[in-house]
């Protein structure tokens, strides 16, 4: 997808203003996408992750691409910012130092295996965003996760944790696995 340096500058300070704004008690700023570039107007996907001091203080984000990227990223900043479960919403105090990333996703593709070593064999350590399904039950890490758990079964078992399945799920059959890959760009400095 390749987002310029002026789209990736525009989405991340939309992110911060949204931010700011909600926190104000204010309405998110007009985004007017006919001045935007094309990337900008057509639908993406996207995660807003703020951190606080190097931790995580929020995530939320779209898997498939249904509205206008800016508009997507506008929306995951405020459900980051105060929608996140894990999370009691950001306050104002807290703001000033919160460091702001984007990842922007491209289409999640099914990810054919035979077997669960065939699985393990086919991630892409550090590469690949997995989702997993099981009937009602979903969850995804970004490629980001691997950082912190870059052995396969333990990012799996992990997975499943967070799906709501057991540790273990994905050595039984029926798993519905899908990869993506991530453009991901952050504000300059660490708040």
């Amino acid at each position: 997808m390749a987002l310029s340096p002026e789209d990736q500058r525009y989405l991340l300070t939309l992110a911060r203003q949204t931010i700011t704004r909600a926190l104000e008690g204010q309405d998110p700023p007009e985004v007017d996408l006919s001045a935007l570039s094309e990337t900008l107007r057509r639908p993406g996907a996207s995660f807003v992750t703020l951190t606080l001091g190097g931790e995580l203080r929020g995530c939320i984000g779209s898997i498939e691409p249904r509205r206008p990227l800016a508009l997507d990223v506008q929306e995951n900043a405020v459900a980051a910012a105060f929608h996140d479960p894990r999370f009691p919403p950001l306050t104002r105090r807290e703001l000033d130092r919160t460091h702001i990333e984007i990842s922007v996703l491209t289409v999640p593709q099914p990810l054919e295996y035979e077997e669960p070593a065939d699985l393990l064999a086919k991630l892409r350590p550090g590469v690949d965003g997995v989702i997993i399904e099981r009937g009602w039950h979903r969850a995804t890490f970004l490629p980001q996760v691997w950082e912190k758990l870059p052995d396969p079964r333990e990012f799996l078992a992990h997975l499943c944790l967070k799906a709501g399945l057991s540790a273990d799920d994905y050595r039984r059959p029926g798993l519905r696995v899908y990869t993506y890959q991530v453009e991901k760009f952050e504000e300059e400095t660490e708040k």
